[in-house]
């Protein structure tokens, strides 16, 4: 009598977003946890991320993009559990609105050095998947042909500091890109959305449909491109 094979276990696909309790983070999070992603939720607030967590039924991990020790333990955390990171959604970041040297650091500091500080500390758990994959969360506001552009809204928009630091957010990806070729590193402008922190300016679409552009480049196979920066309609000039 042949005995019948015993059911194989998928593999989950081990998932870590930054500033992922609320916006485009959060329905992100929420996306990839229905296609069946092990999400862990990442946030400098643990109230908020641990309701966050709950609330999606994914993971939470503490971690301040800006503090050393805060991302070495996030990463240090997952690798304990999971041995390994399969996707990297460099979501966290901030809008400065007034011009100074403190604001420039405060925006530098989350939105480009951030992206190298959990990068840096998530590559060794990155080598271990058969797909790496890793998503930036930038913005066009950081492409010069946008903001040079009249008939784009991005034009009119008076925030330097959060366009500069983006722009560096899409060299970083890129460069990632060519340094590490066997990990797949790719920039995405989401779309614009009404999130807490565009509340202010009120415009912008529900977070879940900009969370679909991140999600389309967060689920790419392993021969997905790579080094690119894109929206939903395609590749974007910068």
């Amino acid at each position: 009598m042949r005995r019948a094979n015993a059911p194989s276990m998928a593999v989950m696909t081990v998932t870590l977003i930054t500033g992922a309790n609320k916006g485009i983070g959060f329905e992100t999070a929420k996306q990839l946890q229905e296609l069946g992603h092990t999400v862990y939720v990442g946030a400098r607030d643990a109230e908020r991320g641990e309701r966050a967590a709950a609330a999606l039924g994914a993971r939470f991990v503490p971690l301040d993009v800006t503090d050393d020790a805060s991302v070495e333990s996030a990463l240090a955390a997952i690798d304990a559990a999971e041995g390994r990171l399969d996707v990297l959604i460099h979501n966290a970041g901030i809008l400065e609105t007034e011009l100074g040297a403190a604001g420039a650091q405060r925006s530098f500091d989350t939105n480009a050095v951030g992206i190298v500080r959990v990068t840096e500390a998530a590559l060794p758990l990155l080598q271990r998947s058969s797909n790496p994959n890793v998503v930036t969360v930038s913005s066009s506001m950081g492409s010069f042909w946008a903001v040079n552009n009249p008939e784009r809204p991005e034009s009119g928009l008076p925030f330097p500091l959060y366009a500069a630091s983006k722009s560096a957010a899409t060299m970083l990806t890129v460069q990632y890109a060519k340094l590490h070729p066997q990990i797949k590193f790719n920039a995405v402008e989401p779309g614009p959305t009404a999130t807490d922190m565009t509340a202010a300016f009120d415009f912008g679409r529900p977070a879940a449909e900009s969370a679909r552009v991140v999600v389309r480049l967060a689920t790419l196979d392993a021969d997905g491109p790579t080094g690119t920066y894109t929206d939903e309609n395609g590749t974007l000039p910068w």
